[in-house]
Order: C-alpha cells, then structure tokens, then sequence
C-alpha cells in the first residue's frame, strides 16, 4: 500500500473518510487506487470492515475483517471510527467454483473478555470496550 495523500490511501482501501465518517469507496475510487492490478481477486485489510466488493463483474476485492480488534479511532486522514458492531474475531474463505469465485465470511466467537481485561489492565479502555462490543463507546 501507498499513500496517496488527499485522494485516498493510508491503508483505507475500500473506504474513504469524508467530514469524520467512512464510508464505502465510489467504483471510481477504487479503481484508482487498484492502479494497474489486473487481477481477478484482491485481499486487503486494515479497515476491520467486512466487506466484499465486485467490480465490474470482473474483479472481487474482499477484507475478511479482523482477528482482534473490532473497532478503532483513526485520525488520518482526518479523525474517524471504524466499528464492526462484534466483538468476533472474522476471516473469510476464498473458493473458485465453475471460473466463479466464491467468499464466505465467518465471524469465530473467541474469550474476548480476557483480551479486554488485559487492554484495560494496560491502560486502553478504549481498547477494552472495543474488544467487548465492537464498538468503540459502550
């Protein structure tokens, strides 16, 4: 990943931040900040958003989500919250079928209690209600 300042990139790949939300990037955006990629399946990440995005019918781009932290603050590019509302940890499987690729998302319930005790016990509250709920306020 780069970083295209204004427009776009700072691990933000399928979001864009606007006015202190993040909000689904335009097929525009997204097409950008693919630059030259031809594939035909893109992984990405940071975000903790699940999302799955077909492009053209041509190119699938998929963030599985996170395994540990639900939900943060982010001041770049400028203040904003991502939450994925679950504290589950998430992956997703990958599966071509017929010249078709197919994605499943699995959220995994884990002990995320004893993850937010041990944020609480270093000093993260943020953190702590993050890892229980998903959410960064209770």
């Amino acid at each position: 990943m780069h970083d295209k300042g204004s427009t776009g990139l700072h691990g933000l790949f399928l979001e864009t931040v606007e006015h202190g939300r993040a909000r689904l990037a335009t097929p525009e955006e997204i097409r950008d900040r693919l630059g030259e990629t031809k594939n035909h399946v893109v992984l990405c990440g940071h975000t903790h958003v699940p999302r799955v995005v077909n492009l053209s019918g041509d190119m699938l781009i998929v963030n599985p989500v996170s395994v540990g932290l639900p939900a943060y603050e982010d001041d770049f590019p400028e203040y904003h919250v991502m939450e994925t509302g679950s504290p589950h940890a998430r992956y997703a499987i990958l599966e071509k079928m017929n010249d078709q690729w197919q994605t499943e998302g699995i959220a995994v319930p884990y002990d995320f209690e004893r993850s937010a005790e041990q944020a609480r016990r270093n000093g993260r509250p943020d953190w702590e209600t993050a890892l229980r709920t998903g959410f960064m306020s209770s």
